[in-house]
């Protein structure tokens, strides 16, 4: 069957056998989506930070925390509330969070939804044309979109490791401005670098994305 490339664990399948030796990648799979299809999507950014980081404070080593797109402020949020702070957040094709979310799209139909999954790129055509397959991706999709613009940021302790921001130069879902507002949040540091190519261009050069995640 074909699947959605964005939110779903399985995007970074790939990705495993290009780590280098003594990294272990660790994927997230969200409620409503593949092998969690029958749970309830979550809809609340910082409840999901939350329990990503009571997942992730009992592991001793080093963490370096990756999100793409809303994953990205989800990473941020949960770096905040480790108890020990991660080597580095890395984020890629995101606003800043403390940019309010007015353009964020809302979903609309689920014709202008699936249009505006086409314009992104990164979900396979034959979901979104497949009447019934697009019936079980969307509501996730939505879920994805009632969170991003339900985002406010809040009050709470700084950051306390590096940020190292990643754009595509042809992204069209993000502001270049928006994006580099990252450095408002970091004050342990921070860097960016803008990529060829648009919203999902992490897939299309995993290597080099993947590089430039485990730069120290």
């Amino acid at each position: 069957m074909p699947a959605p490339r964005g939110g779903a664990a399985s995007s970074f399948r790939g990705w495993a056998d290009a780590v280098p030796p003594g990294v272990e990648l660790v994927t997230v799979q969200y409620p409503g989506r593949e092998d969690r299809i029958r749970e309830e999507p979550w809809t609340d950014a910082v409840a999901m930070a939350g329990t990503l980081a009571g997942l992730l404070a009992a592991d001793p080593r080093p963490l370096v925390l990756f999100g793409h797109n809303l994953g990205g402020t989800l990473a941020y949020e949960a770096a905040r509330r480790l108890p020990r702070p991660p080597a580095r957040l890395v984020v890629w094709a995101r606003i800043a969070p403390t940019v309010p979310p007015a353009r964020v799209f809302r979903g609309g139909t689920d014709e202008e939804l699936a249009a505006e999954l086409r314009r992104l790129g990164g979900t396979d055509a034959r979901v979104l044309d497949h009447p019934e397959l697009r019936a079980l991706v969307l509501p996730a999709f939505r879920a994805d979109l009632q969170a991003a613009g339900g985002y406010v940021h809040p009050s709470g302790p700084p950051l306390r490791c590096p940020v190292r921001l990643l754009l595509g130069a042809e992204d069209p879902a993000v502001d270049p401005a928006e994006a580099l507002r990252w450095a408002e949040v970091a004050p342990a540091g921070f860097t960016h670098r803008v990529f060829p190519g648009g919203h999902f261009y992490l897939h299309e050069q995993r290597d080099e994305v993947l590089a430039e995640i485990l730069r120290p």
